[in-house]
């Protein structure tokens, strides 16, 4: 038994390039430190900085306007230069930014240092996802990004970790680790995976349509408006549930972190051997349509039944196991329907709709639980959610009759 199961996950891990690992490494670098975002809720609502749920709510809320822009302005960058210097830049200069919020007292100096650094820190990821691309093959992509999101998630459970012990302490390390994170996987980056021509590929085999445009691509417009609302239900993980956790149920930050971390390991040990086993039986959306039906479904527990320890560790399994199920196939979809030519403008739509989740969906989030309570939130992204769910089958079918394939 114990070596059938080493053996599935070798065979989950192999064929994998050398610059996919290189990629993912740097990736558990920067993220080894994430601990501002998921406590920047926490850190603007405690005594000492005396904000309201609403004031972080529009905080988190130009974080995500500044991802919008970022996003937007690094998918057209990325396939005019290159994917490689747009991830060095963005890494090094947004963790100097990092140490500037650090010292921002007035909210408005918070919120414009905020926009900033969600600006540079969100252009990143287009830049970041085409490399991943550029790196993998058709036959294994799906498991290049999953090797990635296993980077961004183990580091996400370190950082989790590390930063409701340090928050307890001093909420200050937290902007200073997570900025020196950012600068050391710049570094790594600069020495361990350059590649050639800055990693923009040459278009002379690909015949350049206009009608290839993103803007044009229906189905896909369809599919970033279902992302965006399942993204604006899942950012409040990171925003209004902290926030519920501490200031309702007196959960300390040390458990919250806990939360966290629970969330990054479940993916670090089981995403990458179940998209071996999943990855190209189905559709894509097939699997995205039950993974958010599953994180539509880990909300109600919260609305229905009395939050308790066990009930609050219940939900966020229920919610990272959906998450497993739909974030990976929604990268694969996206990079099925682009080229080569035009990548950085399908992934920074993408990065878009998750960036536009991240300005709505805290600030309506934090409007809703400051005025009809917590409980009604959770009601809202549970039927949120389970519409979101609808869309994506629906979708599902349509793919499926375009393409003459069983549901």
């Amino acid at each position: 038994m114990v070596s059938k199961t080493f053996d599935l996950y070798k065979k989950a891990y192999t064929g994998l390039s050398p610059q996919t690992w290189l990629l993912s490494l740097i990736m558990l670098i920067n993220r080894s430190g994430t601990m501002v975002v998921p406590f920047l809720t926490l850190y603007l609502t405690r005594p000492q900085m005396g904000y309201s749920i609403d004031q972080a709510g529009i905080v988190m809320g130009l974080f995500g306007l500044g991802a919008v822009i970022g996003a937007h302005l690094s998918g057209k960058l990325t396939d005019r230069i290159g994917f490689y210097p747009i991830q060095l830049f963005t890494l090094a200069f947004g963790g100097f930014l990092f140490f500037m919020l650090s010292w921002m007292k007035s909210y408005a100096s918070i919120c414009v240092t905020t926009f900033l650094l969600s600006f540079v820190n969100e252009a990143f990821r287009p830049a970041n996802a085409t490399a991943v691309a550029y790196y993998s093959k058709t036959e294994n992509r799906t498991r290049s990004y999953a090797l990635n999101r296993l980077a961004i998630n183990l580091g996400w459970a370190v950082g989790n970790a590390i930063g409701g012990f340090v928050a307890s302490i001093n909420y200050k390390w937290l902007f200073w680790i997570d900025g020196t994170t950012n600068i050391l996987a710049a570094i790594a980056m600069f020495f361990l995976l350059k590649p050639e021509n800055n990693g923009k590929r040459e278009h002379k085999e690909e015949t350049i349509n206009p009608a290839d445009s993103v803007y044009k691509d229906k189905e896909y417009r369809w599919f970033i408006l279902l992302v965006v609302l399942f993204a604006a239900c899942f950012f409040q993980l990171f925003t209004n549930l902290p926030a519920y956790f501490r200031n309702d149920m007196h959960y300390s930050e040390r458990f919250i972190g806990l939360l966290g971390t629970v969330n990054g390991l479940i993916i670090a040990f089981i995403e990458m051997v179940l998209i071996f086993q999943i990855e190209g039986k189905r559709r894509n959306t097939y699997f995205i349509t039950r993974g958010v039906l599953i994180c539509g479904l880990a909300y109600l527990l919260l609305a229905v039944f009395p939050t308790s320890y066990s009930l609050a560790m219940i939900m966020i399994v229920s919610m990272t196991f959906g998450e497993i199920l739909s974030m990976p196939f929604m990268n694969s979809f996206w990079i099925e329907r682009s080229k080569n030519h035009n990548r950085g403008q399908y992934a920074a739509m993408y990065t878009m709709g998750w960036a536009t989740a991240q300005t709505l969906g805290p600030v309506i989030g934090a409007l809703i639980a400051a005025h009809a309570g917590f409980i009604s939130l959770f009601w809202t992204l549970g039927v949120c959610l389970l519409v979101a769910s609808i869309g994506f089958y629906f979708l599902n079918e349509k793919m499926n009759r375009i393409q003459n394939l069983p549901s």
